[in-house]
């Protein structure tokens, strides 16, 4: 799949059921997150972050560039892309936004909005090392493709939720970074 075909299939107009989310009973943190697509000659791959052994919340999990939106953003897309940049250095210039999938609710109280971006290499990275530890591609082909998907159902509070995790080499996706991407290969 090249850049066109995704675009083409991302923008058809239908309506997709999200996979479920945490019902949450107050309002979530607002969050948003960047799903970068890298642009390679031969193929389109996804970026990923391992987040920084030493954190307090999800360590040394994966995920995508994102976080808690803060007083100086103007919107959600603005703390996608400040995140970004301050994650692995790729500043808003460097990422062709081409638009969001829908809010997920995450049982850590966020509501996060993902937004989808599209980068050209040669990739500079700069990594924050108080948050991610490294990044790793993942052919975006094998992400889209549902039968590398796998669910997990548990239960909390008599309700059950899956959880969904998508291996790749030695990673393991999980979580709502696996829900994200799973939502988004119900667009193409």
């Amino acid at each position: 799949m090249n850049k066109g075909e995704f675009l083409r299939k991302f923008h058809h107009v239908r309506q997709i059921i999200p996979v479920s989310d945490y019902p949450l009973r107050d309002p979530g943190k607002p969050a948003a997150v960047l799903l970068p697509i890298i642009e390679h000659e031969q193929q389109l791959t996804m970026l990923f972050t391992l987040r920084a052994k030493h954190l307090k919340h999800h360590a040394g999990q994966v995920s995508f560039p994102g976080g808690k939106q803060e007083k100086g953003d103007t919107n959600l897309l603005a703390t996608a892309l400040r995140e970004t940049e301050e994650e692995i250095g790729i500043g808003a210039s460097a990422i062709e936004v081409v638009g969001n999938l829908s809010r997920y609710r995450t049982i850590s109280r966020y509501d996060v909005l993902p937004y989808i971006g599209f980068i050209r290499p040669p990739l500079t990275l700069s990594l924050d090392k108080n948050e991610v530890d490294s990044v790793f591609e993942v052919p975006l082909a094998h992400l889209l493709d549902q039968k590398n998907h796998l669910v997990h159902w548990v239960h909390r509070k008599g309700r059950r939720y899956p959880i969904y995790f998508i291996p790749w080499q030695h990673s393991n996706i999980w979580g709502a970074t696996a829900a994200f991407v799973r939502n988004l290969s119900k667009h193409v």
